[in-house]
């Protein structure tokens, strides 16, 4: 379900005929040895691909066009090794639909005392070429990412390889379809949003259909098909069973196993990757979805509940920027549940219901079935954990009513002091940055919800570069903040976003 197109980056030069024949020819083997060197490298997530050099408005603008037609194609590198004049760049800059990095770099590391001469100057003269190629960026207001360096420099190859993370979120950001089985839940204002709006802005597309829909493909699930989803889960996890009868507990771990093989045959079929439900609208299901919900998340399909479908999309685009990265943590749905106030030991225990995705999991995970106070169906089957320690990133996606923000808040997860035995689903222990009262404080001014989009591998720079080649505004909480600038900004932004 994670799998994901096999992108490819291009990489293009801009010069123009003015040096000669020959000027150009090392202007092309230069940037194919630029190219060679980041694909060897390992630390660009996806392939670079050298395109011939561009000296011309018609090459330019064919270039970009075929950009944009190439589905492989998730973004474009663009530096210019001599001067380019701007002018030729707009019309292909102005058609160009693919995320845009400009790569302020040089061939040469350093300058060559002994033997510089006004050729050289000529043929190596990004520091002048970059600067008008930058310029018209500018004047066009076209959002891109400015990367300054050596091209050969290991923090160089990085921001790239965390642009290409970002650009990989803004293309697939469309491809995204949100299944709702019931609607959100009555009374609820930060789950509410503009589904339209969603879809112009980020290219999401929301559906609703009745929960009996999917009831029908849970209940034409084979009992062979279900036992031997239930023999994985007896094999993979720990049961836990709190005395109850062996029978009765894989009875219910099997209504469990029923849900993700008939829920995620109806995501397929419709080609959806992200689902919410709705504890007060369950039909016929015997149970409210959780261990089934987890494992979907985990296998890389986004998930928001009580109908919350702008999580449920921030989830699946988390899974997606993470596909191919090495070692990933997680991502998953969480919620701010309780709060430990303890002076020096401040934090915000994570979790929900039951759909705390175990891809975030540290160490054992268990199953446990217990009763849910709310859905007034039998008690539910789920998975128990705890999650990993480490920096990560929350974010929440609200609607204002005139526009949308993302607020991203850097956070510190943490393990709980002791255990929680009497606590049946999975969590999250975290202190947002800068500090617990700061960043509550900033959440709640900002207008944050009580769910989050999480992730421990995204930066908020990556979430910061994605809201703002959706067009939205960006709210960030993180060690810089205090309270005093942060008012000013939501007040500026108010102005600004009108």
């Amino acid at each position: 379900m994670l799998e994901t197109k096999n992108y490819k980056f291009w990489f293009c030069t801009g010069s123009q005929d003015l040096y000669g024949d020959e000027c150009l020819r090392n202007v092309a083997d230069h940037s194919a040895k630029i190219v060679a060197a980041f694909n060897a490298s390992g630390k660009l997530p996806y392939e670079v691909v050298l395109k011939p050099t561009l000296i011309s408005q018609a090459s330019i603008r064919q270039t970009m066009n075929d950009a944009n037609n190439d589905p492989e194609c998730a973004g474009v590198i663009t530096w210019c090794h001599t001067f380019s004049p701007a002018k030729m760049w707009i019309l292909g800059l102005k058609e160009l639909t693919k995320p845009l990095c400009h790569l302020h770099t040089q061939f040469n590391e350093e300058i060559p005392y002994d033997t510089i001469d006004m050729d050289f100057m000529n043929e190596n003269q990004s520091a002048h070429g970059d600067r008008e190629y930058g310029h018209i960026v500018s004047r066009m207001g076209i959002e891109r990412e400015i990367i300054v360096g050596h091209w050969a420099n290991e923090k160089v190859q990085e921001r790239i390889a965390t642009w290409m993370i970002t650009a990989l979120g803004i293309i697939e950001s469309s491809h995204i379809r949100v299944c709702r089985f019931g609607d959100n839940m009555n009374n609820v204002a930060v789950t509410e949003g503009d589904k339209v709006e969603a879809q112009i802005k980020f290219g999401w597309e929301i559906d609703h259909y009745n929960v009996n829909d999917v009831v029908e493909y849970v209940n034409a699930v084979s009992e062979a098909d279900t036992n031997a989803l239930v023999e994985e889960y007896y094999s993979k996890y720990k049961i836990i069973d709190d005395g109850r009868d062996a029978a009765e507990f894989r009875r219910h771990v099997a209504v469990q196993a029923q849900q993700e093989i008939g829920i995620e045959k109806f995501l397929v079929e419709r080609d959806y990757q992200a689902v919410v439900t709705h504890f007060g609208m369950l039909g016929g299901l015997k149970q409210l979805p959780g261990l089934a919900i987890q494992r979907l998340m985990e296998k890389g399909y986004g998930f928001g509940a009580e109908g919350d479908w702008k999580t449920a999309a921030m989830v699946r685009l988390m899974k997606l920027m993470t596909a191919n990265m090495k070692d990933a943590k997680g991502a998953s749905l969480m919620e701010d549940y309780t709060y430990n106030l303890v002076p020096g030991k401040e934090g915000i225990l994570q979790s929900h219901m039951m759909e705390v995705c175990p891809s975030c999991a540290d160490g054992e995970i268990g199953i446990r079935v217990t009763p849910l106070s709310m859905g007034n169906r039998e008690d539910p089957a789920r998975l128990v954990f705890t999650s990993k320690t480490g920096p990560g990133v929350a974010t929440s996606l609200v609607d204002l009513g005139n526009r949308f923000r993302l607020i991203i808040n850097a956070v510190d997860c943490k393990k709980v002091e002791k255990p929680m035995p009497k606590l049946p689903v999975g969590t999250a222990f975290w202190t947002p940055q800068p500090d617990f009262a700061t960043g509550c404080e900033a959440w709640i001014l900002a207008g944050g919800a009580h769910h989050t989009a999480f992730s421990y591998d995204l930066t908020v720079d990556q979430m910061v570069a994605w809201g703002n080649a959706m067009g939205i505004e960006t709210i960030v909480i993180d060690e810089n903040t205090n309270i005093r600038d942060f008012k000013k900004e939501l007040k500026l932004n108010s102005v600004y976003y009108r």
